[in-house]
């Protein structure tokens, strides 16, 4: 079983005097900065001039900087920008400012994984990803609790670096949850997969084929959609809570038994085939070559399928039914 540490197992006087520099400010970016501030580290956001953020983080009582000058000031520089524009902010503004002995932080591994980032050899590389989205690390940090978190060390020039994520974890309220240790490689490949295979792919187009299935064979597509898609809410509360265990217990036993009998006939050999080859692709950097092609040529391709499913009819239905409910306006 693998190793969880809390906060008595990290030391966050390790950042006391360093000065952390949050690069980006979206969801992620807002809650590490204020969560360090929060924690007494001292905390400066780089963002591009013009940036709407500025004024958001100004307002939260940060200072903020252009990314160079940002850079240039820290000592620790966090980067939490989407992966696709991180090598060319990287280039241009943080890699000019390096000194020897500062640490570079990601929060996924994609860039450092697939050579887009080459770090010099003098900086420290670590990763400390918390594991939920940013509103909710700064919402539980607020209440006295934390978001688990992933850490990493790509690169140990201090011989510190470890020590160093894990108070990075502890000031954003991560050793709270429990932190565990895992490899940039490990880290990108499980991410990658779990979005693509079961997260957004995979229960996408299962939504959206029950859904199609059901309004083919002339059922209500209101009902359609309650079936295959607003309850998928109730049934993965159940499993986060207690695992498949607590959710079959829930259920009706005519949808214990339906669960048992139907599922393996909808996940075959031929789609655990599949799963097999979409990882091959990303740990041979396949898919990472095709994304980074993809942002290289303008995005005509994401473009074009975004708008496509956003043109799918169970959005439309979604949209029409969600405008009713009266519990949905009080969230």
């Amino acid at each position: 079983m693998a190793r969880m540490y809390y906060d008595s197992d990290a030391n966050l006087d390790l950042l006391n005097g360093k000065t952390v520099a949050i690069v980006g400010y979206g969801s992620q970016g807002h809650a590490h900065a204020l969560n360090l501030k929060d924690s007494g580290v001292n905390v400066i956001v780089g963002l591009y001039e013009g940036s709407r953020s500025i004024a958001k983080a100004e307002a939260e009582g940060l200072t903020v900087k252009p990314v160079a000058d940002a850079a240039k000031l820290a000592d620790w520089i966090m980067i939490l920008l989407p992966d696709e524009v991180q090598k060319r902010v990287y280039a241009e503004d943080i890699a000019p400012n390096l000194e020897a002995g500062n640490v570079l932080s990601f929060a996924h591994g994609f860039n450092i994984n697939f050579g887009q980032i080459v770090p010099p050899a003098e900086v420290d590389v670590v990763m400390v990803a918390p594991k939920g989205p940013g509103h909710l690390v700064r919402r539980t940090y607020t209440e006295g609790q934390g978001v688990p978190c992933l850490f990493a060390v790509y690169q140990d020039a201090t011989g510190q670096a470890r020590d160093l994520a894990m108070a990075y974890a502890k000031g954003i309220g991560g050793t709270r949850g429990g932190i565990l240790e895992t490899t940039f490689r490990e880290e990108t490949e499980t991410d990658l997969f779990g979005e693509q295979v079961v997260l957004c792919g995979g229960l996408s187009e299962l939504i959206k084929s029950g859904f199609e299935t059901l309004v083919n064979a002339g059922y209500q597509p209101e009902l359609a959609y309650f079936e295959c898609l607003h309850e998928v809410k109730l049934i993965v509360d159940l499993v986060v809570e207690g695992g498949l265990a607590k959710m079959r217990d829930s259920i009706s036993n005519t949808a214990e038994y339906g669960d048992y009998t139907r599922g393996p006939r909808i996940i075959t050999d031929e789609t655990r085939a599949e799963m097999t080859k979409i990882l091959k692709e990303i740990q041979t950097g396949q898919f990472a070559r095709e994304f980074v092609l993809e942002n290289q040529s303008g995005n005509a391709g994401f473009t074009a399928m975004r708008r496509r499913e956003a043109e799918h009819p169970i959005e439309e239905v979604g949209k029409d039914l969600r405008a009713m409910f009266s519990w949905l306006k009080k969230v």
